[in-house]
């Protein structure tokens, strides 16, 4: 159905990022139009993915070019769901930045650039020509590195170089992916490449062209061997920054590796078995990086890479059953992930480290934030029946299906890992006596702000709690989501029969 008004979602980031612009130095200004427009683009949000939801796919062409021949929008429920939950954490993530970011750089344009990292991932989940995939990800890129350079700190700088570089690599790869796809096929519309790619008779050169594409995204995605650049990067900005980033950035990775993995090459049985290996050596690297260190950012980064790891499990499995598990699991750990980083800047704030050897008592001083802050953290283990837990119930179903047991064990292996991790993060943390421990000022703690103040720190993570206690006690509702999305993913006939207007390509 054609509907010119999915592209509101883009639109209205846009503006909140331009209009933004225009209040540079006044912050406070910054600061409320920021949260007024996030409001507004999670409404939208949620009206687009009723409207999907309700009506089916929803497609406009630019400019009223005709699919292939012009550049289609196209929001399915996948892409619809994506916009959603990146407007959840934006809205979130703009509301913590109200309190924690600092003036200096509020005044370097901090909130406008917020605005556009979340235009450029929205307009990636929404497009429907792999040319504007890739000007979608240049956008996020750009975007996300003066995201994370604002301040002009060392550390930042270090990290900054190497996620620029890997990125740059990818986008690279990504670029003469497409140059392989157009000369094969003629088009950059995903819809028309899926149906003329099954007529080409030179597979060897199709799977090469996959290869590039996987090796684009897993960079993205940080998978093994290339996720060395993550826990380089995420823990050296500040915890509003780094919980956007843990949040969505790597899993635009995901959601371009599962569109067109599914969409263009149709699960190639080397490519497929691929994934199920490198997923195995990322829940490794990232599992056990996790425990090797005790600085909160570089263990809440080791675990992004260990799950997503996990997700790449679930495609190399490749049934509809295993799908339904990725997609579930997509959309808890965008949630938590964010949560846990904006975790990270609340502890910070309270002790002036987030180093956990010279940190104690969380519990015994603030019992009632920590049983919130335990909740993300137990929902990322997935003790039953937190958010984490249900996704692995499909994958290891699916694995049983497949009979593909060295699967199953090392998702199992990634999950005690995990609890591991969190256990030793939590008995140091806040069973840990506090007394004698260092503080390091680094301007007012948490303590010695005001209420209101307070409350721009806190919001976020009961609100993003609240979501995944929703995700996990109403799993049933997420669950037949998931199964729409992996049905979809699984038979997308019907997603190029709307977007190139066809009666039908089912035989």
């Amino acid at each position: 159905m054609n509907n010119s008004l999915i592209v509101l979602p883009i639109v209205i980031q846009f503006l909140a990022g331009t209009i933004l612009l225009f209040f540079w130095v006044k912050t406070e200004m910054q600061k409320v139009l920021s949260i007024i427009f996030s409001v507004l683009a999670l409404s939208i949000s949620i009206w687009l993915f009723m409207l999907v939801w309700n009506q089916g796919i929803q497609v406009t062409q630019s400019g009223n070019w005709q699919a292939p021949f012009g550049i289609s929008f196209v929001a399915d429920v996948f892409g619809a769901t994506m916009v959603l939950i990146s407007s959840i954490t934006g809205f979130a993530v703009s509301i913590f930045s109200a309190g924690s970011m600092r003036k200096e750089r509020l005044e370097f344009g901090f909130f406008p650039i917020l605005h556009f990292l979340i235009m450029g991932l929205q307009g990636a989940f929404l497009t429907g020509d792999i040319f504007n995939l890739y000007v979608w990800f240049e956008v996020v890129i750009i975007s996300s590195f003066v995201m994370m350079t604002l301040g002009g700190k060392r550390k930042q700088l270090e990290g900054a170089i190497k996620y620029v570089s890997l990125n740059l690599l990818a986008s690279t790869l990504f670029l003469i992916g497409i140059g392989f796809i157009y000369g094969l096929t003629g088009s950059l519309n995903m819809a028309d490449i899926a149906i003329k790619i099954t007529d080409i008779q030179n597979r060897g050169l199709i799977n090469v062209t996959a290869g590039l594409f996987l090796v684009a995204f897993g960079i993205k995605s940080a998978v093994f061997p290339m996720y060395f650049w993550l826990p380089a990067s995420y823990h050296t900005p500040p915890p509003a920054v780094s919980s956007i980033f843990g949040g969505l950035l790597t899993k635009l990775g995901v959601y371009a590796i599962l569109r067109s993995f599914t969409l263009i090459f149709g699960g190639d049985e080397f490519l497929v078995s691929m994934l199920g290996i490198i997923g195995a050596l990322t829940i490794l690297s990232g599992g056990f990086g996790a425990l090797m260190h005790h600085h909160l950012g570089k263990i809440f980064g080791y675990l992004i890479i260990c799950h997503i790891g996990f997700m790449m499990m679930g495609l190399g499995i490749f049934t509809e059953i295993a799908i339904i598990g990725t997609v579930f699991y997509l959309i808890h750990d965008i949630i938590v992930k964010t949560n846990l980083f904006m975790i990270s800047g609340v502890l910070l704030k309270i002790n002036g480290t987030q180093d956990i050897k010279e940190l104690g008592g969380m519990y015994k001083n603030y019992p009632l934030l920590s049983l919130l802050m335990a909740i993300p953290l137990f929902s990322l283990v997935g003790i039953p029946p937190l958010s984490g837990f249900w996704a692995k119930i499909f994958w290891i179903k699916a694995g049983l299906e497949t009979e593909e047991f060295v699967l199953i064990a090392f998702i199992i292996l990634g999950s005690f890992l995990t609890l591991w991790v969190i256990a030793k993060m939590w008995g140091e943390v806040f069973w840990k006596p506090g007394e004698g421990l260092p503080k390091k000022a680094n301007g007012l703690y948490f303590d010695e702000l005001s209420t209101g103040d307070k409350w721009l720190w806190i919001f976020p993570i009961v609100f993003l709690s609240f979501i995944s206690l929703y995700i996990g006690l109403a799993a049933e509702n997420i669950i037949i989501l998931s199964q729409k999305i992996a049905g979809d993913l699984m038979d997308p006939s019907n997603y190029i029969e709307s977007v190139l207007q066809i009666k039908s390509i089912r035989p």
